[in-house]
């Protein structure tokens, strides 16, 4: 019997218990008010929350997604910042230009010392002098007077050219009564002898740094000289100079340069004997690119105008020394003998006909009568004349000014114009 009430309450809190636990799940159901509860603590539910449940992707999304957004929003409002400040900038721009051109030394003009190299040419039988004993004593002009003028040019290497063309102007002067007298005449021969040398000629401009000179010539014409007394000018104008030894087919002509660039105080780029030309001079301007050197004044060998070989090998110098720096070389002279008459402007036209020519230096005018090949060079070739040599110093090579020398060779007409020699 007590057994059975045993089991009897056994079942009874068995089936309390589950009626218990039914009861339990139906009381959270009033507790739908939880919606409520958000309200009351609405930052403290979603903050608790996302950080722990969210997962990290789904909140990261909506940042990206709103500054696509604002872009063209800000679009708009980027002109606030307008460019009136850059253009500030532009005005720096102006001053470094100017200061490259004004590096021009002064040059004081002799026309004393002019003529005194040029005194074969003025001397009694010189080009000046024999032009002289035509007009002195005479007051009237005649025909006959002109038909001289023409012999005295024509053997003096004027040139049949230049001599036909400065006739014809005093001709026509005459026939319109303009040339009366002999001093007319005088004047007018300086006149026409200043116009024809005036082809802009005078020193080298050193407009790059460094400024390529490249100096060509037939043997004997005095290149190597020529060379050492124009680096021994521009050292003297504070410039730095290297000189390079592109003859390298002559062992004396290599060493002919390196004293004078003992004398002048300037490094020697040089090869082995019988070495390419062309890579010596490359060398010599990409050293001195490299250095910083103002001028390099290239040498080269020797070259009759008539020997297509060496003029072909000549081209490809230009080439090679373009290739070395852009624009190089920036001058070429040729280096012309004064006392070659004729010949000198044979040679000044095969040599233009190869390379572009800038200028011309004419070396031993003072050794000759016949000046007027300077008249015939200007007139022919319209190649301006650089320097002119009248001596063995370094101070012998002067700038050549169209009216200085003609002023020197034909007399200031005020002065001595058609006098005395």
């Amino acid at each position: 019997m007590n057994a059975i009430l045993a089991i009897l309450a056994v079942v009874l809190l068995a089936l309390a218990y589950f009626v218990f636990l039914r009861k339990k799940p139906a009381l959270p159901e009033p507790e739908a008010t939880e919606p409520e509860a958000p309200r009351a603590a609405p930052a403290v539910a979603p903050v608790a929350k996302a950080p722990a449940l969210a997962p990290a992707p789904a909140p990261a999304e909506p940042p990206p997604a709103a500054p696509s957004a604002p872009p063209p929003a800000e679009a708009p409002a980027a002109p606030e910042p307008i460019a009136p400040e850059p253009v500030a900038p532009p005005v720096v721009v102006a001053p470094p230009a100017a200061p490259p051109a004004a590096p021009a030394p002064a040059r004081a003009r002799d026309v004393a010392g002019l003529r005194k190299g040029l005194a074969k040419s003025r001397g009694e039988q010189g080009f000046f002098g024999r032009l002289v004993g035509l007009f002195s004593g005479k007051k009237a002009v005649d025909p006959a007077l002109l038909e001289q003028i023409e012999e005295v040019m024509l053997t003096s290497d004027v040139g049949v050219k230049t001599t036909a063309s400065l006739i014809e102007r005093l001709r026509q002067g005459l026939k319109k009564q303009e040339l009366t007298d002999s001093d007319a005449v005088w004047g007018a021969l300086r006149g026409e002898a200043a116009r024809i040398l005036d082809l802009g000629g005078g020193r080298i401009g050193l407009r790059h740094k460094p400024t390529v000179v490249l100096m060509v010539g037939v043997n004997g014409a005095g290149k190597t000289t020529t060379i050492g007394k124009l680096a021994t000018k521009l050292k003297a104008e504070g410039k730095t100079v290297l000189l390079a030894a592109g003859d390298t087919f002559r062992a004396a002509a290599v060493q002919q340069l390196e004293v004078w660039g003992k004398r002048v105080d300037c490094e020697v780029v040089r090869g082995k004997e019988g070495a390419d030309p062309g890579a010596v001079l490359f060398d010599a301007v990409q050293r001195a690119r490299a250095e910083g050197i103002d001028v390099v004044i290239a040498d080269t060998a020797g070259r009759l105008q008539t020997k297509t070989p060496l003029m072909d090998e000549l081209k490809k110098i230009v080439r090679t020394m373009g290739k070395a720096l852009d624009g190089a070389p920036h001058e070429t002279l040729l280096v012309l003998d004064a006392t070659n008459g004729q010949n000198a402007v044979s040679q000044a036209a095969m040599f233009r006909e190869a390379i572009d020519l800038t200028g011309i230096v004419l070396t031993k005018l003072d050794g000759t009568a016949k000046g007027g090949i300077v008249l015939a060079i200007c007139d022919e070739m319209k190649i301006p004349v650089r320097y002119v040599g009248l001596g063995e110093r370094a101070d012998d090579l002067r700038e050549f000014d169209a009216d200085e020398f003609a002023e020197a060779l034909f007399g200031d007409s005020a002065g001595d114009g058609g006098g005395s020699v």
